[in-house]
């Protein structure tokens, strides 16, 4: 079964720097979309970041230009580089995953492999 497993998360000050993983196992999709969301207290979650299967990356524009996604095919891993951060990037940040790039990251529906979350809190 396909398990992923989120860390990286912590207390920084903003204008600092977090790297998030999240380890994948049991994937059997050759075809997928991966993503982080995030989720604040009393706030809906949302999409932060998404890579596909061929590489192409998309970004909410609240993190464009701060933070990175990647992935390391052979570790089975995907990261979120985060740089910069804000007190408002403040949330439950979570790694998702879908079988099947296109459209890429799509609805936040679609994604039925989900983390267990980690935290990151910024402090201005």
């Amino acid at each position: 079964q396909v398990q992923l497993v989120e860390s990286g998360g912590g207390s920084v000050q903003a204008g600092g720097s977090l790297r998030l993983s999240c380890a994948a196992s049991g994937w059997p999709y050759s075809s997928y979309c991966m993503g982080w969301f995030r989720q604040a207290p009393g706030k809906e979650r949302e999409g932060v970041a998404s890579i596909n299967s061929y590489g192409r990356t998309t970004y909410a524009d609240s993190v464009k230009g701060r933070f990175t996604i990647s992935k390391d095919t052979a570790k089975n891993t995907l990261y979120l580089q985060m740089n910069s951060l804000k007190p408002e990037d403040t949330a439950l940040y979570y790694c998702a995953a879908r079988s099947g790039w296109v459209g890429c990251p799509g609805r936040l529906a679609d994604f039925n492999y989900w983390g267990q979350g980690t935290q990151v809190t910024v402090s201005s």
